[in-house]
């Protein structure tokens, strides 16, 4: 029998729950026996395959024309599309630069505050894509599971990725928000 394909990515966010998926710790051996880990941040792959994949995990927000390229181009090479972490799941703590003004913004991250160096200056770059309000991955594609948390905890994206790997939709609710 094949292994189910998993692809991930990440938007607007810090790493967490990138970070919190390797806190799974030597589980993850158990999850890489049940599926093929294909594309992901820490993998040199970035991309899902052309040809799909079984699940698709997103973590971030959505608020530039690269992510919504991405969230996408995830949502249409996966038939499951998992929405990963308060920003995924809700805009998070990227949301809130909603409540100011783009250019105040940017300006006060990249130019204004006491680390940035003396040439202090706002990216800019095709590849980095044009800034958009933000929004969470559901407003922009369709997402099938949402798993929330900041990050979530190391056994709930145990449990998930278990209950996906072996075909089943896992059910997050209940002490599966919070699992201590």
């Amino acid at each position: 029998m094949t292994k189910p394909k998993v692809a991930s990515d990440w938007l607007a966010a810090c790493a967490g729950c990138h970070m919190s998926l390797l806190d799974i710790d030597e589980r993850i051996v158990e999850i890489a026996e049940l599926v093929d880990i294909r594309a992901t941040p820490i993998t040199d792959l970035k991309k899902p395959d052309e040809d799909g994949v079984a699940v698709g995990i997103l973590t971030g927000a959505v608020n530039t024309t690269t992510n919504q390229e991405v969230a996408h181009q995830m949502r249409e090479r996966c038939q499951i599309l998992v929405s990963m972490g308060d920003c995924a799941v809700f805009g998070g703590v990227v949301a809130m630069r909603n409540f100011f003004k783009l250019e105040d913004a940017l300006r006060r991250a990249y130019v204004e505050t006491e680390s940035t160096d003396e040439e202090g200056k706002v990216p800019g770059s095709p590849e980095l894509g044009v800034p958009t309000p933000v929004r969470a991955v559901h407003e922009v594609v369709d997402v099938d599971i949402f798993i929330p948390g900041c990050p979530p905890d190391a056994d709930v994206i145990y449990y998930a990725l278990s209950e996906l790997a072996q075909g089943r939709t896992p059910v997050i609710k209940g002490d599966k928000l919070h699992w201590h």
